[in-house]
C-alpha cells in the first residue's frame, strides 16, 4: 500500500471510532432527555373488570378569575396485572403505552389500604 492509502485507512478507522462513541453518547442523551412519565394518586372506585381498575383522581386549583378553590375529579382506567387492588385503595398510577381502547395508565404502587 502506498502512504496515501495507509493515511486514508487510518482516517477511516478514526472516524468510525468517533461515530461509535457519538452513537453511544446520543443513546445516553436520549435516555436523559426522555420525559418523566406523568403520575397521579387516586382512589380505586371500581375493580369489576379483569386486570383493570378505575382510579378517581381529585385535583384542586384556584378559579382563574375569582380565586375560589375549585375541585375537579377525573377517572382513569389503569392496568392491574395481578388483580390485587380493591375498591377504596389509594394507589399511584403512571402513564404508559396504550394497553387497550381506554387504558393508558398502569398501577405502580399501593399507598394506603383502608382498614
Amino acid at each position: 500500500m502506498s502512504d496515501m492509502a495507509e493515511t486514508r485507512v487510518a482516517q477511516n478507522t478514526e472516524t468510525q471510532g468517533e461515530d461509535a462513541r457519538a452513537g453511544a453518547s446520543r443513546a445516553e442523551e436520549a435516555l436523559e432527555g426522555r420525559k418523566q412519565r406523568k403520575t397521579r394518586v387516586g382512589v380505586v372506585v371500581s375493580d369489576v373488570a379483569d386486570k383493570t381498575v378505575v382510579v378517581q383522581v381529585r385535583r384542586q386549583f384556584p378559579h382563574p378569575l375569582y380565586g375560589k378553590q375549585v375541585k375537579r375529579t377525573k377517572r382513569y382506567h389503569a392496568h392491574d396485572e395481578g388483580n390485587e387492588y380493591r375498591v377504596g385503595d389509594t394507589v399511584r398510577i403512571v402513564e404508559t403505552r396504550p394497553i387497550s381502547k381506554t387504558k393508558r395508565w398502569r398501577v405502580v404502587e399501593l399507598i394506603e389500604r383502608p382498614a
